[in-house]
């Protein structure tokens, strides 16, 4: 097996260690069968990737076998976001898989977190529709479900591109995540729609980049979303690329308060 060297996970706070916890701990309870989640976002910019990654850490260090794949196909940013360095020749992933070109052994690759493993994009395709909506997807995924104690699937904001709803038809469940204070609950409410069109359910809300400064505030977050995280030191200028257009300001108080 070929492996890699993930160098630049941004470290987080107290607050994000607890919330972080929080969060792997409810994955464990969803459902004894439930073992590939797809996480997605409204749009870009609200630190899912980031997010996926200190999951996977989370769930490595719990001596949980896991694999994150990228199935950002249309311009994937993972492997110089987080400093990944692949070892050993060329970088194959997900892409030259499903092309046939390679096997799928020849594209999972052993990390240096114990347990962690990564399946990049490998190639940027501009119309990825026909490789992620095919048989050995799907297949693709069946194995993972039986080599893997968890199989985290990132994939592109489901407000930008259909990519991610078709991925989700082999997934046993969505997390959204969505940053505070930026989204509308309507916004929310088309991407929650999204998702159920494709058959999978919505197994959780991750509210995002939330400055909690009260046991109150504390408490309010973790009644009202499946779980929140604090990830405020990520910053602007991580993104997909895809292009974004003008958005509305956020009224005052108009937060997306209904979690799925």
């Amino acid at each position: 097996m070929r492996s890699c060297e993930i160098s630049r996970i941004e470290k987080m706070d107290f607050q994000g260690e607890e919330a972080l916890n929080s969060i792997c701990t409810n994955l464990s309870f969803v459902g004894r069968n439930m073992k590939c989640f797809v996480f997605t976002s409204c749009t870009e910019n609200e630190g899912k990737s980031s997010l996926v990654m200190h999951i996977m850490q989370n769930l490595a260090g719990r001596k949980k076998k896991v694999v994150v794949v990228d199935c950002d196909l249309r311009k994937s940013v993972m492997l110089s976001h987080f400093g990944i360095k692949i070892n050993g020749g060329n970088i194959t992933g997900l892409a030259q898989y499903l092309a046939g070109y390679n096997s799928l052994e020849d594209v999972v690759y052993a990390t240096n977190i114990p347990d962690a493993y990564l399946i990049p994009a490998g190639k940027d395709i501009a119309n990825p529709m026909p490789l992620l909506d095919s048989p050995e997807f799907t297949q693709m995924i069946e194995y993972l479900r039986q080599a893997f104690d968890v199989v985290l699937l990132d994939v592109p904001p489901i407000g930008m591109v259909v990519d991610s709803a078709v991925v989700a038809r082999s997934s046993d469940g969505v997390i959204l995540v969505v940053e505070h204070g930026k989204r509308r609950k309507g916004e929310v409410k088309d991407a929650v729609k999204q998702i159920h069109q494709s058959g999978c359910p919505v197994v959780g809300c991750i509210i995002n980049r939330v400055s909690v400064k009260t046991r109150s505030e504390r408490n309010y977050y973790k009644n009202h979303y499946y779980s929140y995280s604090h990830y405020s030191q990520y910053g602007e200028g991580y993104g997909y690329g895809y292009g974004r257009g003008d958005e509305k300001e956020e009224k005052s108080g108009d937060k997306p308060k209904t979690a799925p």
